[in-house]
């Protein structure tokens, strides 16, 4: 009796000691105190936001508009409008523009290559310029393009004066917007990503470094921007990427080059260590097959454009639910990647996201018979539902 009792006990205790282990997997204390007016955390590759305060506020966003203008250049050189061996003649304006700067020279031709380093690494304002003018014919008309650019990137709350980040009025951003093309950066031109992680770039003699301390205090950090006028405060743009997973960290208007680099620690320590991305389905992956009427074919695969993952709080994963909704009736002809109804993620019963089933392939429409035999079938269906 009393072995009996003593095994009962022991049960009892290791069923306890699961359900409390599972349990703890699940608890996540409150967010951090962040000293910035506005700060966020998005997953680069779901676009989830964990962690953010203020983040659709407008703010002056100091240097961190080198973002997009190192985005520009880089979308330019990737269409092949621009070398990175081309020459840029550098003008009095580029050479005369205060603030940071490579020290390039009035009347000299520099490489493409060599300005973009400098603008991402020594967050040179003369560089911003200098390819800004290269580019467009002139600092304001390459403004205007710079506000195309954010448009079609979705960054709503953002609108971009000058090349460089000084102080101007109209030129605001938001802690969004800059993680939405911090993450273009990050996807569209990984070929050029690896100069953001660059600690010191060398022109004219001159060794600089990059003023994001983070490059230095954490091997996972590989980027992105730092900024700072008097206005904006100290901001800055980081990514990481630890087991597979990239967070980016946007802090604004710390009161330090070292608080900025603090904050933006403790928001990714806390991020890394409570969400955790799951990949679920691949671009390429069958996900269901559904019949299709009137068609050269009766069939048709159904599956998703990209890849899809989800960004979760940690030990949630058993809790996820897919559930396909596909089109009742689906009529040739069929366009590959075209809507044919939706794959719906949740969690605990809450949607976690919605994307689009798609053809995977197109069916052509069948013969004269075939069509008209289906429409028969179709019409009595309709009638029996």
């Amino acid at each position: 009796m009393q072995r009996l009792k003593t095994a009962f006990f022991t049960f009892l205790c290791l069923f306890l000691a699961t359900g409390y282990l599972q349990a703890a997997t699940t608890l996540m204390p409150s967010a951090p105190q962040v000293s910035a007016t506005s700060y966020l955390v998005m997953d680069a590759d779901t676009g989830k936001v964990v962690l953010s305060d203020k983040a659709d506020e407008r703010f002056a966003p100091a240097s961190l508009t080198k973002m997009m203008t190192s985005y520009i250049v880089e979308y330019e050189l990737d269409k092949g409008n621009i070398g990175k061996d081309d020459l840029v003649l550098v003008s009095e304006k580029a050479w005369r523009t205060p603030g940071s700067r490579m020290f390039i020279k009035e009347g000299t031709q520099v490489k493409l290559d060599d300005l973009l380093k400098g603008i991402i690494i020594q967050s040179g304002n003369d560089a911003s310029v200098a390819v800004a003018e290269h580019i467009a014919g002139s600092e304001s008309a390459f403004a205007d393009l710079m506000n195309q650019h954010a448009k079609l990137l979705g960054m709503d709350n953002t609108h971009f004066a000058n090349a460089t980040g000084l102080p101007a009025e109209g030129h605001f951003s938001t802690a969004m917007d800059l993680a939405i093309l911090a993450k273009a950066i990050i996807q569209k031109f990984p070929e050029h990503y690896g100069i953001y992680s660059e600690k010191y770039y060398t022109y004219n003699q001159i060794r600089q470094p990059n003023r994001n301390k983070l490059l230095w205090r954490d091997h996972t950090v590989d980027g992105i921007k730092t900024g700072h006028t008097e206005e904006a405060g100290y901001c800055l743009v980081a990514s990481a990427k630890r087991d597979g997973m990239r967070l980016i960290s946007v802090v604004m208007g710390t009161n330090s080059e070292e608080s900025r680099a603090q904050e933006s620690q403790k928001i990714l320590a806390y991020a890394f260590r409570y969400f955790r991305t799951h990949k679920l389905y691949g671009a390429d992956e069958l996900l269901n097959t559904a019949k299709v009427w009137g068609g050269l074919e009766d069939q048709v695969h159904l599956g998703l454009n990209e890849a899809l993952a989800v960004t979760i709080p940690r030990g949630q994963a058993d809790q996820l639910e897919a559930t396909m909704d596909v089109d009742k009736v689906i009529k040739a002809p069929v366009i590959k990647g075209q809507e044919y109804g939706a794959v719906r993620v949740t969690l605990n019963g809450e949607d976690v996201v919605r994307v689009p089933l798609v053809a995977m392939e197109n069916v052509s429409e069948g013969g004269i018979l075939k069509k008209i035999w289906h429409t028969i079938m179709l019409f009595f269906m309709s009638l029996i539902s």
